[in-house]
């Protein structure tokens, strides 16, 4: 079987089932769903964490293989994406002080971000570390390249997750017989191409409704200012409608049919039940209010996110997607329990994707994810046809370049994420780079102190008596002659 050199394949790993899609990219820019293959995986992720290794493995093998007999060649390379329960953001400040007014480089920029990945957080890792303003003297910039200053401060939005979860994701993917994976935040993916510029900018909240999970990252100025899963989901609904005595599968159908996010009072008829089926009925108010009490959960949960700073800087609103976006009335249960009024529901990305024939994309959120995911792919091959890029596609697996930097690459895309590999490659970089800079700093600090001997001994009593007397017998040697 030939290597998949002209198509990008993207993973995303969902409360409910793992998707797979396979695209390709034409000479003229355009780029075309080919294949789309699922698996149910709602026992195998919890919250869009991976519980079961083994067996998730197993379903992303029978995605790769359901993807290669559609495509009839051979897939080397996956881009995955990372989200779930665990992940949030945290600030972390960085100061440097200088010994004297110094204009601000660009090694200089790099130097605190290299300080501010070293920051630990126990049982958790960085995934990715998201720069906001820098602090010159007293003043906050965005970009303090060129500026002269005697102190600078950073302030870093570091994103991390649990180290359990990264282990399990990597045990997955990093396997024998699997394509080799990229990583990327599948949040950070998923704004990239749903949000707008001016929504970016004026500020807003990116909810993204999952089965198990809803993700809300929050932007201003056109930079993520504050992420966090929370582990709550349409499925929680579904689950609440199973205390009417009712399976998960009667529930998830009567939800789809029924559900409403909001609504009026002057719409609910007491006399009037919800049927089960033929023998089996609901009440009408006991539903209505079961639905809404958890919808109302997830809203304000979602707007506690919202950083106190932010409250009254989100003129972009808020914009709504994934699978949980469908329900009926979902804007107006918003815009009553978040008291914004701009409320959008994206139901694709914003860049148009073809489908090849006998491929359909339903128009309802629940690719959007995997779509950012095959479009980050085509911003890592920099717009190029992708058989003209070597390194995505390779025909030959070479060995991973040594890292010598612990931010390990600095071309990658907002949002990639290291591979286990990488991780330990740039971990290993990063203390052997502190050990160098410890034994320059010893070297530093002995040849100080043996300065700071030589000159407290040429100003010692006895040695500027012994210089005087030297002096004395030169000169009276001198007299004599």
């Amino acid at each position: 079987m030939p290597a998949a050199k002209d198509f990008y394949v993207a993973i995303e790993l969902g409360s409910s089932k793992i998707t797979g899609i396979a695209a390709q990219k034409k000479v003229d820019g355009s780029i075309t769903v080919l294949a789309i293959a699922t698996e149910e995986a709602a026992t195998l992720i919890r919250k869009g964490m991976v519980y079961n290794i083994d067996k998730t493995n197993q379903c992303i093998r029978n995605i790769i293989q359901k993807l290669q007999n559609t495509l009839q060649t051979e897939i080397t390379h996956v881009h995955v994406g990372i989200g779930g329960q665990g992940i949030r953001s945290l600030v972390n400040t960085i100061t440097q002080d200088m010994d004297e007014a110094t204009v601000i480089s660009h090694a200089i920029i790099d130097q605190m971000r290299d300080n501010n990945r070293t920051t630990r957080y126990p049982g958790q890792t960085i995934l990715d570390d998201a720069p906001q303003e820098y602090k010159v003297d007293s003043q906050y910039q965005l970009d303090p390249v060129g500026i002269e200053c005697n102190r600078i401060e950073g302030r870093f939005l570091n994103i991390v997750w649990r180290d359990a979860y990264c282990r399990n994701l990597y045990k997955c993917f990093e396997q024998a017989g699997m394509p080799q994976p990229r990583y990327y935040l599948a949040s950070m993916a998923l704004a990239d191409n749903i949000l707008t510029d001016i929504e970016r900018r004026t500020g807003c909240i990116l909810a993204d409704l999952g089965a198990g999970t809803t993700t809300v990252s929050i932007y201003y100025k056109n930079l993520l200012r504050h992420t966090v899963t929370i582990p709550l989901g349409s499925a929680n609904i579904t689950k609440d409608i199973t205390s009417f005595h009712i399976d998960d599968l009667e529930a998830e159908k009567v939800k789809l049919a029924y559900a409403s996010a909001y609504t009026n009072a002057s719409e609910v008829d007491p006399e009037k039940p919800i049927s089960i089926d033929n023998q089996r009925t609901i009440p009408q108010r006991e539903f209505i209010s079961l639905v809404e009490a958890r919808t109302e959960e997830i809203i304000r949960n979602v707007m506690a996110q919202v950083p106190k700073d932010l409250t009254d800087k989100l003129g972009g609103g808020i914009i709504l997607t994934g699978g949980g976006a469908n329900m009926k009335n979902i804007e107006l249960a918003f815009r009553n329990y978040s008291g914004i009024e701009k409320i959008r529901v994206a139901k694709n990305i914003n860049i148009s994707i073809n489908c090849a024939k006998g491929v359909n994309i339903d128009n309802n959120g629940t690719l959007c994810t995997a779509l950012a995911l095959i479009m980050k792919a085509d911003q890592l091959s920099s717009g190029r046809p992708m058989s003209e890029v070597n390194t995505l596609f390779p025909e030959q697996e070479t060995d991973t370049p040594a890292i010598t930097n612990p931010r390990i690459n600095e071309q990658k895309q907002p949002g990639q994420i290291p591979t286990g590999r990488e991780r330990e490659l740039a971990e290993e970089a990063a203390r052997q780079k502190a050990a160098e800079e410890e034994a320059r700093r010893i070297a530093e600090e002995e040849a100080r102190k043996a300065e700071e001997e030589r000159i407290r001994r040429e100003n010692s009593f006895g040695n500027k008596l012994a210089k005087k007397f030297k002096s004395l017998t030169k000169k009276f040697l001198e007299e004599e002659e």
